[in-house]
């Protein structure tokens, strides 16, 4: 079967099947497989020629007009909704029914209690934060982390000063989608102790899912 994948923790998924893409985004880091341009600015008429049996495409990482595109021009697209860590099994079950791929139910720990309140910024110039409902803050909460933002919507702009005055325990700052380094650690430990994570495992779910719950709990355990 034909698929390509627009989306990048699909596409690790869709190998870890069996089932490799036929192209992805530049986004996937597949060097193997072709690409056919990014999340937000895919090559359609490079898809169109694919003669495609399938592309795969997320509701948040890649956009309306481009999955019209597709639509319109005869491609059968499937689309995903991942917004919290309870949907990662239900939607590896029906994209692998569709692709006929054996899929292994997810087996995730006991959710932790909430031990600590984190202030995760996403973006930068202007600030945004990790809210809910989304996949990282869901799986945070998963293991005791709450989003001192979660109840302002999943991505909301945000002020600086806002973080502080919410008093987070500490700021969790991923390497994707801003890339947070030590540059940025002058304003982060203004608002509180600020821990750098891979932000592939907050954000990359399917396949990465059970490594990342693992990862992120020995840096949690560690703060």
């Amino acid at each position: 079967m034909n698929i390509v994948s627009l989306v990048p923790s699909a596409t690790e998924t869709l190998i870890s099947w069996g089932h490799p893409p036929v192209a992805c985004t530049r986004f996937c880091e597949q060097p193997d497989i072709p690409h056919i341009g990014g999340t937000k600015d895919p090559a359609i008429d490079e898809i169109v020629e694919l003669d495609p049996d399938l592309v795969v495409v997320d509701e948040e990482e890649n956009r309306r007009e481009d999955h019209d595109s597709l639509v319109a021009r005869g491609v059968p697209v499937y689309v995903l909704r991942i917004r919290s860590l309870e949907d990662v099994n239900s939607a590896m079950q029906e994209l692998s029914h569709r692709i006929g791929a054996r899929c292994q139910p997810l087996i995730l720990p006991e959710p932790k209690s909430s031990r600590l309140t984190a202030f995760v910024p996403i973006w930068r110039r202007p600030w945004m934060a990790l809210g809910m409902p989304t996949y990282g803050a869901s799986l945070l909460g998963h293991l005791g982390v709450t989003s001192v933002f979660a109840d302002d919507g999943p991505y909301p702009t945000v002020e600086l000063g806002e973080a502080i005055d919410r008093h987070p325990d500490v700021v969790l700052a991923p390497s994707e989608p801003y890339p947070f380094t030590r540059r940025q650690l002058p304003e982060l430990s203004s608002v509180a102790p600020t821990t750098f994570l891979d932000g592939k495992d907050l954000f990359w779910w399917g396949a990465r899912t059970p490594g990342a719950i693992d990862r992120l709990s020995a840096v949690l355990a560690a703060l």
